[in-house]
């Protein structure tokens, strides 16, 4: 044992963050979307999310701790029903990473884009035409520049 400074696990434990990839992995089942849409119009306990997806409890009570580790959802007890609510994440960073990626896709595409009319316009209206005619593919040397 040491008698040093010890950081705080409560404090670790509250601003823990689950990974982008474990929110998309819970958000990748239907039976999950469907518990987030009904959880969306209110509390639900866990019998009445099995009963609206016609599975078990057991399969429920799995698909509920997924979407909990993610914080998506929280849990209670009440008696002795587990009430379920959507969680306190607003899915912020997973919405930064998608508008992320479809920004390096748009740029990727917009330069494709750029490249076919380059190429188009290299080629002239009578290669066009002739190519069309004889049903062969552009040379690929000319993808190259």
């Amino acid at each position: 044992m040491t008698n040093g400074p010890r950081e705080p696990i409560l404090n670790q434990m509250v601003q823990y963050q689950p990974p982008v990839h474990e929110t998309f992995a819970a958000l990748a089942d239907p039976t999950r979307i469907g518990f987030l849409e009904r959880l969306g119009q209110g509390d639900a306990t866990i019998g009445q999310l099995a009963a609206q997806a016609g599975i078990s409890l057991t399969g429920t009570k799995k698909h509920v701790a997924v979407l909990e580790s993610a914080g998506l959802v929280t849990t209670r007890k009440e008696g002795r029903a587990r009430v379920c609510t959507i969680g306190p994440r607003r899915l912020e960073r997973e919405a930064a990473w998608i508008a992320n990626y479809q920004r390096v896709l748009e740029e990727r595409l917009d330069h494709l884009g750029k490249l076919l009319e380059r190429l188009k316009a290299e080629e002239g209206p009578e290669e066009e035409g002739r190519r069309e005619e004889q049903g062969r593919p552009e040379r690929r040397d000319r993808l190259a520049k």
